[in-house]
C-alpha cells in the first residue's frame, strides 16, 4: 500500500469516505509476543479519538492488574472529570466478571466465559462501545466454551460503527474468515527460551 493507498478499489457502491469509516473486526493471533500489547495500544488511540472503550479479558485473573489496565482506567477517570477522550470499562473473567462481582473457581470458567460472551452480545446489540478489546478470546473459543460460529455471525451482523479487536493464539478459522484484519505474531526468539521470566513494565 504505497503512501497509504489501497492496491484495489472494490465495486461495492460505497464512497471513499463510507468505505474508510466502516467498522473493523481485527484479530491478533500467532505464537509471538505482542498481541494484547498491540490491542491495548489501539485502545489508547481510540480513547484519544473519543471512542467508548470496552475491554473484556477472558483468561487473566481478576486479581492480576496489568499496567495497561491502570493507564486506561485513569484515562477513563480523566474523561469523567474533564470530558477529554472517551469512557473506559474494563472487565476480567478470572474471579468473576466486574458486573457480577462474584467469586469464581476453575470449575466454572467455561460458564463464566459463556456469560462474558452473552454480555458482549447484549452490548453489541445496544451499541454500547465504539471499540471492544476481547483479550485472549481465542482460547475459550478454542476450548469449546464459546461457539465459534455464533461469534462469527454476531460480529459480522453487528450494527453501527463498532470496532472489535480479538487477541490470542490459535484463532478459529471461522473468525479468520470474517475478520477485516488478521495479524499473526511470529515468534523468532523470546527471553523465556533462555530461562528469563516476565518482568514488570515489559510483560505487565
Amino acid at each position: 500500500m504505497p503512501q497509504g493507498q489501497p492496491l484495489a478499489v472494490p465495486e461495492d457502491g460505497l464512497t471513499t469516505r463510507q468505505r474508510r469509516n466502516r467498522p473493523l473486526l481485527m484479530v491478533h493471533t500467532g505464537d509471538g509476543k505482542g498481541k494484547s500489547t498491540a490491542a491495548f495500544g489501539l485502545a489508547l488511540r481510540g480513547w484519544n479519538a473519543g471512542f467508548r472503550i470496552g475491554v473484556f479479558q477472558f483468561v487473566k485473573s481478576a486479581k492480576w492488574r496489568i499496567g495497561e489496565q491502570s493507564v486506561l482506567e485513569r484515562l477513563g477517570a480523566l474523561h469523567t472529570e474533564t470530558g477529554e477522550g472517551g469512557p473506559v470499562e474494563w472487565h476480567k473473567m478470572g474471579s468473576g466478571w466486574s458486573w457480577r462481582r462474584k467469586e469464581g473457581t476453575e470449575a466454572d470458567h467455561a460458564a463464566a466465559a459463556a456469560e462474558g460472551w452473552a454480555e458482549i452480545k447484549r452490548r453489541l446489540a445496544a451499541q454500547a462501545h465504539d471499540l471492544y478489546v476481547l483479550d485472549e478470546f481465542t482460547y475459550p473459543i478454542h476450548w469449546g466454551w464459546v461457539d465459534a460460529e455464533d461469534v462469527a455471525r454476531t460480529l459480522t451482523a453487528r450494527a453501527g460503527r463498532q470496532h472489535v479487536v480479538i487477541t490470542g493464539r490459535r484463532a478459529h478459522p471461522a473468525l479468520l474468515e470474517v475478520a477485516d484484519l488478521v495479524t499473526e505474531m511470529t515468534k523468532v526468539r523470546h527471553p523465556m527460551d533462555a530461562g528469563q521470566k516476565g518482568q514488570r513494565g515489559i510483560e505487565w
